[in-house]
């Protein structure tokens, strides 16, 4: 079901309660599964309707679902059996216990015996454990808040327990609209509506006297039509009065705002005016403020709503007892100390990881930066502060040096994905660390930034590229390439040191928020160098900024030179003071900190403790000590969930605080290990864990790679612009090629079948007999290769530096290292007591390339990359997983190909299979998300693709792919899918062809095996840039192909990366090619003897081969045939 459904199922239910259709609310609850109604289960359960309690429950889990499930019903039907011991009542006693608990004996046999020897007793109170057993009332009051426990605990309650919060008569308000907006459309519009019904559009009828009415004063274009009350009863109930006056009906018509000037694109230079959807905050409307809008969509209507937009009425706020608004309790709140960590001096900055979530960056007073791993206690890396290359410094900055050596860290933190650390000095520079998950810190980009001190960083990605925001005492604004440290904008307009800034983005519109010492409040697009808005903050002093985790809710936080603190939220709309937070003393000393969490909690540093507030109450909602030892104001840091809470203390120290999940998760880094059994804590402890999870990484396989990279994306390449691309490249190498004789040449020079005309290199491997490599991919970083071999094994090579290799990157010049941890743990998946060698075997690597996630047969396991050790295992089969992809919008969804040709979309932080995904005929064997298309492709052993939109899991289409022309009947075997950079093209790749697919599934360019590459294909993949495909074939043979018209460039002979010198033993082919994910020219081969080969062009050549001239089309030996379609020509479609 899609999500406007599950909410339009709310508002019925919202609407049924209001009406007080008490059971009809319930009935629909436990249909619809979606909202779990505790106080009807209290009122249930205290009243003793047992078998209304087990019906309602039935709708949200079963007895076999999971432990808490089972544990639910027992304390149930324990109950129940209790209370017919305790009237007496042996005969129903004894059916419930052949009816009802019996099912419990598989799973405890002893304790159903204990049960029934309660029968032989004349009063179950003379067992001992039943002793305390009091009245009925106490024992259900009793037995209900041990039933509250678990079902919060049970994951398949998670989200299910708090009604969504919305206004009251939401239903009624959306339907109003609708009538409102129908009445504007009225060709005959009258001033007093009369609606006798809702089953048709409404629409007022023509004058009597066959004259046309007048069109009202204020048409759409005019402004708004005068009413004079709104909509009139529809019938003696009234059901649906309007909500609204007539006023707000006005307003919501013309969404007039005479503040908020009407950005129209003939008005002003271009690089003043905003595109439609500019963040409202910018001061620039979506639309044009007199054109009426509307919000519920209909298909009559689809082509207005382009153009319109509304504004809301005004409603009246719902506080029923049945459907509470959603609200966090207290206990999700950090306020346990479970650290102290002592940096040695003073820490002026913090920052944790936002994947690896107890890593906890910290910058000082003296310029130091330290890392910890808040779990062990361990500082795993700590650098001190010195200029990289004096001599490239300006003089100003020398100069400032001379003077006085004392510089300190203003701010330090992690980029978006964890991969970089910025420091920013209280001395012009900015400094950039590459990070090593073992905690090894490299020296990135050094960056002279301002005169004088840099006040604040954040990074951002305005270009798709990662880029470091810097300000100053200079009053500027700066924009920098994250990874080379060139300047890419400057703004200015402050007038006052800017103290801190924010990025952010709304609706594909970057912009950046900067406040300074005066109180001045700006905001910048990346495309107009000039402030967009110019507002005063509260205090006009020293002030920071800070969205919410979900982007929806802005907040500020500032100390005035008097030290009057203010914690406010904005309304973006307005650019105005939503709402102020009280709790602040006075007189505050220093100035105030604050961070946000969970969507839902602000905390700040304030009179020596830690303050929260709910972000929908302006009151404070608790302190925390910490157990004394905070300064006046600490400064302080949630992590990504907001488990922890990093505060500074006094004596160089820094306590973290922790909630419930906070210390579960130090709990099990202390260890180290899961206990084999999925008992309750495993799964409490599981959450944290897959957080850490990233996207999946370039994955090769038989006959394919896993999916798409969008964490180390390059920078797209349009498909439709590759083909000119490749014939300027060609006519470059070969200006005029005018005969046969040239181009025969030319094809024999991309036909390497010479060990010296590449370079190759075999990983080393210790393995006597080793199985064949049924899985490949290069480590997101590049630096490492992990295979999977088809025994359930895995191997880790690594490159190391030497004065060889100083950066350590991944080449065909120097072996790798087989790498294994010093524990000497083999990384092995389960394999269930099946025969691997039989199995499908998947992989997937996290982003940040500390976890993989695998499967061979049996249950999907995750390891611990640095260690090798087995996090967790889940999905026991049958059927087993076949394939593994993460969804691009969120870590803990995973979507996994199944034997049984299902998809399962599991959401691992709650032990869940969401949807069940149900099209193919055989087992899956691709996956692929695209992040722009908001789509899942599948393709299986039946040879068929399937097209899954992300919101609600429907199938929106499905092909079987085209065999070739010589074929005769379907095609079967398994068929790979990976998408292009631009995130619309499909790679489809069958033993049988290479095609390109588009998101509609049309097919627009074909490859057979023929001529110079005549064996099946067993593999292929896009390379990092988007412009080749690498394939691998059956009889040893490499192709590398335009990536656009899918013409041969290069053939690679299997004697040219295997000499003959070295052993192999029978028919070798490579099984799976990954790409490297940086080098474009650099590929690895995973082969059917087991070894692993590194291979890229010589340093003479840099690239494989020559485009293929496009005027002549590819030589005959390496021709690419069109797409066969009844509706397809044969020349390559125009995009």
């Amino acid at each position: 079901m899609s999500s406007l459904s599950r909410e339009l199922v709310f508002l019925i239910l919202q609407f049924l309660d209001e009406e007080k259709f008490k059971e009809t609310v319930h009935k629909l609850e436990q249909e619809s599964g979606f909202y779990f109604n505790m106080k009807h289960f209290e009122d249930m359960v205290q009243g003793g309707e047992w078998d209304e309690v087990e019906r309602y429950l039935s709708g949200f889990t079963k007895v076999e679902d999971n432990r808490y499930s089972m544990k639910i019903f027992f304390e149930i039907r324990k109950q129940k059996y209790l209370e017919a011991l305790d009237r007496h009542d042996r005969a129903k006693a004894v059916e419930i216990l052949v009816k009802d608990l019996k099912v419990f004996a598989s799973f405890n046999e002893e304790l159903f015996k204990e049960i029934t020897q309660l029968l032989t007793l004349d009063n179950f109170r003379q067992n001992e454990q039943l002793s305390k057993y009091g009245d009925t009332k106490s024992a259900r009051n009793i037995m209900l808040m041990e039933l509250k426990k678990l079902i919060e605990a049970n994951p398949l309650f998670r989200d299910k327990l708090n009604f969504p919060p919305f206004k009251a008569s939401r239903l009624r308000t959306l339907i109003n609209q609708s009538l409102n907006w129908q009445h504007q459309l009225c060709k005959n519009p009258r001033p007093n509506p009369d609606i006798k019904t809702l089953f048709t559009d409404h629409s007022c009828a023509a004058p009597t006297n066959g004259a046309r009415a007048p069109p009202p004063a204020n048409g759409p274009l005019a402004g708004p039509i005068p009413k004079s009350a709104g909509f009139p009863p529809m019938g003696a109930h009234a059901p649906f009065q309007p909500v609204v006056t007539p006023n707000a009906i006005a307003g919501w018509m013309t969404n007039a705002n005479p503040s908020l000037p009407h950005a129209a694109v003939a008005q002003g230079p271009s690089g003043l005016v905003q595109p439609p959807n500019t963040a409202a905050f910018l001061k620039h409307p979506r639309t044009p403020t007199s054109a009426p809008g509307i919000d519920y969509q209909s298909a009559d209507s689809e082509h207005l709503m382009k153009r319109m937009r509304v504004g809301q009425p005004d409603e009246v706020s719902f506080s029923g007892a049945s459907h509470p608004p959603n609200a966090y309790s207290q206990e999700d709140l950090p306020k346990q100390v479970v650290r102290t960590l002592n940096q040695g001096s003073n820490v002026m900055s913090l920052d944790f990881h936002p994947v690896q979530q107890t890593i906890l960056l910290v910058g000082t007073n003296v310029g130091d930066i330290g890392i910890w791993e808040v779990g062990s206690r361990e500082r795993i890396a700590h650098k001190t502060f010195k200029v990289w290359d004096i001599s490239s410094c300006t003089l100003p900055l020398q100069a400032a040096l001379m003077k006085d050596a004392a510089i300190s860290v203003n701010r330090c933190l992690w980029s978006p994905d964890g991969n970089i650390l910025g420091v920013a000095f209280s001395k012009h520079i900015v400094q950039t660390y590459t990070f090593v998950p073992n905690g090894e810190l490299r020296q990135q980009a050094e960056i002279d930034a301002h005169i004088g001190g840099v006040n604040d960083i954040a990074f951002s990605h305005p270009n798709k590229t990662l880029s470091i925001i810097t300000c100053g005492d200079d009053k500027l604004i700066k924009v920098w390439d994250a990874q080379t440290g060139q300047k890419q904008y400057t703004f200015e307009g402050h007038e006052a040191p800017v103290y801190s800034v924010c990025p952010h983005y709304k609706e594909n519109i970057q912009f950046i928020f900067s406040t300074a010492i005066d109180g001045k409040i700006k905001a910048w697009l990346y495309d107009c160098l000039g402030s967009r808005v110019d507002y005063d903050a509260p205090g006009h002093w020293c002030t920071t900024m800070s969205y919410s985790a979900d982007g929806t809710r802005l907040f500020s936080c500032g100390t005035s030179k008097d030290g009057d603190s203010h914690l406010v939220e904005w309304n973006e709309t307005e650019g105005a003071i939503k709402r102020t937070y009280n709790g602040f003393r006075k007189r505050s000393l220093g100035v105030v900190q604050f961070d946000t969490t969970r969507n839902h909690f602000l905390a700040a540093g304030d009179e020596f403790v830690v303050k929260f507030w709910d972000m929908d109450n302006t009151n404070i909602l608790t302190t925390a000590e910490c157990d004394g030892g905070l300064p006046a104001s600490p400064r302080l840091r949630f992590n990504r969930e907001g488990s922890l809470l990093a505060v500074t203390a006094n004596d160089n120290g820094i306590k973290i605080l922790a909630n419930t999940d906070g210390q579960r998760l130090l709990r099990m880094l202390e260890s180290r290990a899961f206990e084999g059994s999925r008992g309750p804590q495993q799964i409490n402890t599981k959450p944290p864990l897959i957080n850490t999870l990233g996207s999946a990484s370039n994955v090769s396989s038989p006959i394919a790679v896993n999916s798409e990279r969008p964490d180390r994306m390059l920078p797209a390449v349009s498909m439709s612009g590759l083909a000119p691309m490749d014939v300027s490249r060609t006519q470059d190498v070969k200006p005029r090629i005018t005969d046969e004789a040239e181009k025969m040449k030319t094809w024999k020079l991309s036909d390497i079948v010479d060990s010296g005309h590449i370079r190759a290199r075999r990983c080393p491997d210790t393995a006597s007999n080793p199985s064949k490599v049924v899985r490949l991919l290069y480590t997101n970083n590049g630096i490492a290769l992990l295979s999977l071999c088809s025994n359930a094994g895995h191997k880790l090579w690594k490159w190391q530096r030497s004065d060889r290799n100083p950066t350590g990157k991944s080449t065909a010049s120097i072996s790798p290292h087989l790498w294994q941890p010093p524990n000497g743990i083999l990384m092995t998946n389960d394999t269930s007591d099946g025969n691997p060698e039989e199995a499908t075997a998947c992989i997937a690597l996290s982003k940040n390339d500390s976890y993989v996630m695998s499967a061979s047969g049996g249950k999907v396991s995750l390891f611990n990359m640095m260690t090798f050790k087995v996090m967790t295992t889940f999905m026991a089969p049958p059927p087993a997983a076949t394939f593994l992809a993460f969804h691009p919008q969120d870590n803990n969804i995973i979507a996994i190909g199944m034997e049984d040709s299902t998809i399962q979309i599991y959401n691992v932080r709650v032990d869940e299979v969401k949807s069940k995904l149900k099209g193919h005929q055989k087992k899956i064997t691709g996956l692929a998300f695209s992040q722009s298309m908001n789509v899942l492709v599948s393709s299986g052993a039946d040879a068929q693709l399937c097209v899954w939109s992300i919101d609600g899991w429907e199938k929106k289409k499905s092909r079987y792919i085209q065999p070739p022309a010589n074929h005769s009947g379907a095609l079967v075997g398994d068929t790979r899918v990976q998408f292009h950079n631009d995130q619309t093209h499909v790679l489809v790749v069958h033993e049988s062809q290479l095609a390109i697919y588009d998101g509609k599934l049309e097919c627009s360019r074909s490859w057979y095996p023929r001529d110079a590459l005549p064996a099946p294909v067993s593999s292929a993949i896009y390379s990092c840039d988007g412009l080749l495909i690498y394939a691998g074939f059956c009889d040893g043979a490499i192709g590398v192909f335009e990536a656009e018209s899918l013409r041969l460039r290069c053939r690679i002979a299997l004697s040219a990366y295997i000499p003959p010198s070295m052993p192999s033993g029978g028919s070798v082919y490579p099984m799976v090619i990954a790409a490297h994910p940086l080098e474009p020219n650099q590929i690895a081969v995973g082969m059917s003897d087991g070894a692993v080969h590194v291979v890229e062009p010589l340093d003479t050549d840099t690239k494989w081969g020559v485009a293929p001239p496009q005027d002549n089309g590819a030589h005959p030996s390496m021709s690419s045939a069109p797409a066969a379609s009844n509706n397809q020509a044969s020349d390559q479609p125009t995009r």
